[in-house]
């Protein structure tokens, strides 16, 4: 999935008819991280930044990747806005990549973020190996994603189940990996006017410290 490939030309039309996601973060995701001591992290398929330019707001340092161009110039834009006016403690890098073949700098991250990023099988589990292996010793890998149930019982997400996450399919990876999964369920996510809430697949792992 390169930026030249048909996928990346449809996301690229997607955010340049403007942002798809808003600007606040997910809750779940706020609600992990905050408390957390700001460090390095990793946002990988990290769209228009929401989750980037959050993370920076709060005082991370953030690699920021997506295959999308247009995604990563408007993230490029509003991170030189709120710097402007004084709004962005952290710092965002921002980079132009392909989730599955884009090698993170190894062990280098306190944090490292998936969230919503639904891929084929194979695709998945490369994308979460890489991820992975940035994580630091001490580190923690956050995924957030529409969960196989969400399909049937939930609201909203990809209609298509090949792509959608499930907790079986995630935790081999990073365990190969060497990261000891904590957290690993099912949540409900509230979503204003639907009939019932959206169900995501919540994963946190973390690498034991040396």
């Amino acid at each position: 999935m390169s930026s030249q490939d048909p996928d990346a030309a449809r996301w690229d039309a997607r955010y340049a008819a403007g942002s798809p996601w808003g600007r606040e973060p997910n809750a779940t995701i706020r609600e992990v991280v905050t408390g957390l001591t700001p460090g390095r992290a990793r946002d990988v398929a990290a769209g228009d930044g929401r989750h980037a330019l959050w993370l920076a707001a709060n005082g991370w340092r953030v690699d920021a990747l997506d295959f999308s161009a247009t995604a990563v110039e408007h993230g490029m834009q509003s991170a030189t806005l709120l710097a402007a006016n004084g709004d962005l403690p952290g710092s965002v890098r921002w980079e132009v990549a392909d989730a599955t073949t884009a090698q993170p700098e190894p062990l280098a991250y306190d944090l490292v973020l998936h969230a919503y990023l639904h891929l084929p099988t194979d695709a998945a589990v490369a994308a979460l190996r890489l991820s992975a292996s940035g994580v630091g010793p001490g580190g923690l890998f956050l995924l957030v994603g529409h969960d196989e149930s969400n399909l049937e019982h939930g609201h909203g997400g990809p209609q298509n189940p090949a792509v959608l996450t499930a907790i079986g399919a995630v935790t081999p990876p990073l365990e190969a990996a060497g990261l000891v999964v904590e957290r690993a369920e099912v949540i409900s996510r509230h979503v204003d006017g639907a009939p019932r809430p959206a169900l995501d697949t919540l994963v946190l792992a973390r690498r034991p410290s040396a």
